[in-house]
């Protein structure tokens, strides 16, 4: 059986929360939702995101950006109540080329929640997670003096 989220109600303000963010709505990042406390992201294939004009693969800042913004709502699916968190290291084993015209689909679990760290892992693919097109591996810090990020909580 799969854990659910410590607190349902920070996972969903945060993962609002990131995908709205500026730069994940420039690439058009959509949050599909959380299978226990492991969230999925996608993108959907877009010419402006071509890294490679030849082939038409999506550039790999576009899957970085992907693995580290799915792997921080995975942090705050084992938050018990609203804190901010910063990447402190991220690292991206490509794989294969994503396929062009295809959308992408990320899913990260934090498989390990310190007082001060949180460790996450996550995979990005087209159809299937068994055939990956990146892994992911990040830290995230835990704010000491906690101060969310959502206005309204922070008052």
């Amino acid at each position: 059986m799969t854990p659910k989220p410590v607190n349902p109600d920070v996972l969903e303000a945060m993962s609002e929360l990131f995908v709205s963010l500026p730069h994940s709505r420039s690439l058009g990042f959509r949050y599909l939702g959380t299978d226990g406390r492991r969230p999925v992201l996608c993108v959907e294939w877009r010419e402006d995101l071509v890294g490679n004009p030849v082939t038409g693969v999506v550039h790999g800042g576009v899957i970085t950006s992907l693995v580290d913004t799915t792997s921080a709502i995975s942090v705050t699916a084992q938050l018990a109540e609203f804190e901010t968190i910063a990447t402190l290291d991220l690292r991206i084993d490509y794989l294969k080329s994503a396929t062009p015209g295809k959308t992408i689909h990320c899913r990260a679990e934090c498989y390990r929640l310190a007082s001060q760290i949180a460790f996450t892992r996550a995979v990005c693919y087209h159809d299937d997670p068994s055939d990956p097109i990146a892994h992911g591996v990040a830290t995230f810090m835990r704010a000491s003096n906690p101060k969310p990020m959502l206005p309204e909580v922070a008052q």
